[in-house]
């Protein structure tokens, strides 16, 4: 479905969400037209391009109706620097925990493991044939053997048998058949300096870089180790991989990819806006949560191991269910860094019904899946389907709506005991679930409405 340079267009996009999640459309469209703006600016010239900022996201909903799901996806469609991260681990600067500016310093990580692997494959097939050389090389070392110079001939011939032992074990590398044989190989080991560096809050990356001077300094060493050729070949295409790519470009476009197509997703955004219920310490906290992190969504520098990565193309995407408190108690300055306001809307007793059959990651698919594993056929008739979807419409509305994660646990209910008997001794492969058997196993729990509460 990729086109123009391997960008979906919005509707693809959307149709690719709607392959796992029921529902939301507004907030697919949304996502979906964000996302393909980051391929838009790309062609725009480069005077008026940096004008253009990301029309950032904040998405309004009770849990459990596919706010984080849609990230979740969004991240396998993005194909650039997409990092998840909770708003109530954060505290504001001079607190113990993490600082808001380690989100684009592991934002940067994440960015540099992708293009490595992605340089990485791009010169998998020469470092794997320079991987068989040198396993070749291991299984035949070079001869020590003096040879006169008078004795040409005898040379000759000794280089012809080397290399047509060379051939027949190339051919038998290439064909898999010595895959299990064992030869020694030299593999690093990194000696870490038992040296603890402590630093002050927001300056953690200076502790990282004086740990990586010391382990410098301190070498790599490396030790033989007997592996199979299966083992070696995978250590030696690894050390090739490295030796072909320049990590040096690597890390520059790896920032590059940051600051023109980085993703953040903030979940429980809603836990850092005050309330009427809060106290006022707490809200002060949350507050200054909220400031630190302003400018990073405004758009700042940020200090990382690999250099300065800014943050002002870098787009936002912020999620809360926002049930003790609203949108409207974050401090404006944040509101007003994100534009885009998405409501989700609660899950009916018809959504719940698709959301068990439909996706391609479907709940019901994957307890199949599961007892397949055991030999056992699980099927599920259309009754019982629905009378699962009404019984968690139903415990959501009388108790704590939980969203979807209420299917979760009314499915580990009714299939308890099928999943703790033992297949042997089940007589039968094929198990069916009816409507009746639905009612029988949750009516107890679904009747009682503080039991439901702990249970379902």
């Amino acid at each position: 479905m990729a086109v123009q340079d391997g960008y979906l267009t919005p509707r693809q996009i959307v149709a690719e969400l709607d392959k796992y999640i029921i529902g939301q459309e507004k907030a697919k469209k949304s996502v979906a037209i964000a996302l393909r703006n980051r391929w838009r600016r790309r062609m725009v010239p480069d005077d008026l391009r940096r004008e253009i900022m990301p029309n950032n996201i904040i998405m309004i909903g009770p849990t459990g109706v596919g706010k984080t799901e849609i990230a979740r996806r969004l991240a396998g469609l993005a194909e650039a620097p997409f990092i998840k991260v909770e708003a109530s681990k954060f505290t504001e600067v001079g607190y113990v925990g993490r600082d808001v500016e380690s989100i684009v310093r592991d934002l940067a990580d994440l960015a540099v493991n992708m293009m490595k692997e992605k340089r990485f494959r791009e010169v998998e097939e020469k470092a794997s044939d320079l991987a068989n050389e040198r396993i070749l090389d291991l299984l035949l070392p070079a001869t020590t053997q003096a040879v006169s110079i008078d004795d040409e001939g005898e040379a000759a011939k000794l280089a012809e048998r080397r290399a047509n032992t060379r051939r027949k074990l190339q051919d038998q590398l290439e064909s898999g058949h010595i895959e299990e044989r064992l030869v020694e190989v030299e593999v690093p080991v990194e000696r870490h300096p038992m040296i603890e560096v402590f630093t002050p809050q927001g300056m953690e990356e200076m502790g990282v870089n004086l740990q990586e001077l010391f382990g410098s300094a301190m070498g790599m060493q490396r030790k033989r180790r007997k592996v199979t050729i299966a083992e070696a070949r995978t250590i030696l295409r690894q050390e090739e991989s490295r030796k072909l790519v320049d990590m040096d470009a690597v890390v520059r476009e790896a920032l590059a990819t940051v600051e023109e197509s980085g993703i953040v997703f903030i979940d429980e955004i809603d836990k850092i806006a005050g309330g009427s219920n809060q106290s006022e310490t707490i809200d002060v906290s949350r507050e200054g949560v909220q400031r630190d992190i302003l400018p990073i969504v405004e758009g700042s520098n940020v200090m990382t191991k690999y250099g300065m990565v800014k943050t002002d193309h870098v787009l936002f995407i912020a999620a809360g269910a926002f049930h003790s408190s609203k949108p409207s108690d974050l401090i404006p300055e944040l509101q007003g860094r994100f534009p885009i306001r998405v409501e989700l809307d609660s899950l009916t007793e018809n959504d719940f019904y698709r959301i068990l059959t439909e996706p391609r990651n479907a709940l019901l698919k994957q307890y199949q899946a599961l007892l397949a594993a055991d030999g056992i056929d699980l099927d599920f008739t259309d009754s019982a389907v629905k009378e699962i979807a009404s019984s968690a419409a139903s415990v959501n509305m009388r108790t704590e709506n939980i969203g979807a994660r209420r299917l979760h646990t009314i499915m580990s209910t009714l299939l308890e005991d099928i999943l703790f008997e033992d297949p042997a001794k089940r007589g039968t492969r094929k198990v069916r679930i009816t409507k009746e058997l639905v009612r029988k196993e949750l009516k107890e729990i679904i009747n009682d409405d503080d039991l439901s509460r702990y249970i379902l």
